[in-house]
């Protein structure tokens, strides 16, 4: 009789629809070959280096149905990062410490003989010095923002760009009926792809995102013009982390243990400054904020997170270990964890879907 054989899956960094479908294809896939076992580790590996442990068996009844759920049934945190683990000292202060050989020792001392960690650009760098630690690990890109470059898609962005363009949708029937201009600030800290998407899905006449920092007189003058026109409405779609030229981003300080800073409030920003600069409409502002992130998946995410599940426990039972699930020319394929975190996924200005978006009219102020 075969050994039984043990892996583990955890979900980190922000919460994504589709998480639950990974999950799920990693769980039915798995029990397919009779001598693997399902475990999962809460808040990604907050899990397996809290005392006492949190790790759960992934039963058929655990994993049953959960495809159609948003979240993850393992909860996530974006601070848990073994190479830099927030401890909090006697005095409240928060001192980061590499725990990564511990992590080691603690899944191997479990008798675990591969992991599975799904998420980011941030995890997939964990799982590249885990494995260089000697780590059987391999990982499942996940983010809404689509900012990992080694995959054409991430799941969860679809449903992010999905709920994003109802409620712009929404907002374009009462900025006409007001006469108004309506800002609405969607997530994309470093990368534009869900407000792109929505700017061209919805008809928004301006689309403001990181790569292209924008010229707020610009701006003004695009908004002068199509109230003139007799139009008397402007709908703005802007990325939580997009910029003026003369300016910097809208950030805060995260919360103690957390390696980001918090971005929020640009929409706001963006109104002032249309003001100072002479803007005499009316102005609104709208921030979808974590409503991007949650509910049901799209079918599109459902599908795509299924099948990186099942590639991903594929992976582990071949002895495929330091590689990432990966969307390429419409197969499922992999690619190595070193070429999974070489380059960001940015929205390039001078590609075909920005020209695209210019050639339906739409300003990025630049």
């Amino acid at each position: 009789m075969n050994k039984v054989k043990k892996v583990l899956v955890l979900t980190g960094g922000g919460d994504c629809p589709g998480l639950n479908a990974v999950i799920r294809g990693i769980a039915k896939r798995a029990r397919k070959e009779k001598n693997w076992e399902v475990y999962g580790s809460i808040e990604a590996f907050n899990g397996v280096l809290n005392e006492p442990q949190q790790i759960i068996r992934l039963t058929s009844k655990k994993t049953a149905g959960i495809h159609v759920k948003g979240g993850t049934i393992l909860k996530t945190t974006n601070k848990s990062n073994p190479l830099k683990f927030p401890l909090r000292q006697k005095n409240g202060t928060i001192k980061e410490v590499d725990r990564s050989d511990e992590l080691v020792e603690k899944i191997n001392a479990l008798g675990f003989d591969a992991v599975i960690n799904i998420g980011g650009d941030g995890s997939q760098k964990i799982s590249k010095a885990l494995h260089q630690k000697g780590l059987n690990i391999v990982g499942v890109p996940k983010t809404i923002d689509n900012d990992l470059s080694a995959t054409e898609m991430t799941f969860g962005f679809q449903t992010a760009v999905q709920i994003a363009t109802d409620s712009f949708d929404k907002l374009v029937t009462t900025a006409e009926s007001h006469h108004r201009v309506m800002i609405m600030e969607v997530m994309g800290r470093d990368a534009g792809w869900i407000a792109l998407h929505t700017a061209i899905a919805g008809g928004a006449e301006i689309c403001l995102i990181p790569e292209i920092a924008y010229d707020v007189q610009k701006l003004v003058k695009r908004i002068d013009a199509r109230y003139k026109a007799g139009k008397g409405f402007v709908n703005v779609v802007i990325a939580e982390g997009a910029k003026p030229k003369d300016g910097t981003i809208v950030a805060r300080a995260g919360e103690q243990g957390s390696e980001h800073v918090r971005l929020g409030g640009v929409a706001f920003q963006l109104s002032k400054q249309l003001k100072d600069a002479g803007c005499t409409a009316e102005i609104r502002e709208t921030v979808l904020g974590h409503i991007q992130r949650g509910g049901t998946p799209t079918a599109f995410d459902r599908v795509l997170a299924s099948l990186f599940g099942v590639k991903a426990m594929e992976l582990v039972i071949h002895g495929e270990f330091g590689k990432m699930v990966a969307l390429k020319n419409n197969s499922i394929t992999y690619v190595s964890l070193e070429e999974a975190t070489r380059e960001y996924n940015f929205v390039n200005k001078d590609s075909y879907l920005v020209k695209a978006a210019k050639g339906l009219g739409i300003s990025f102020g630049d």
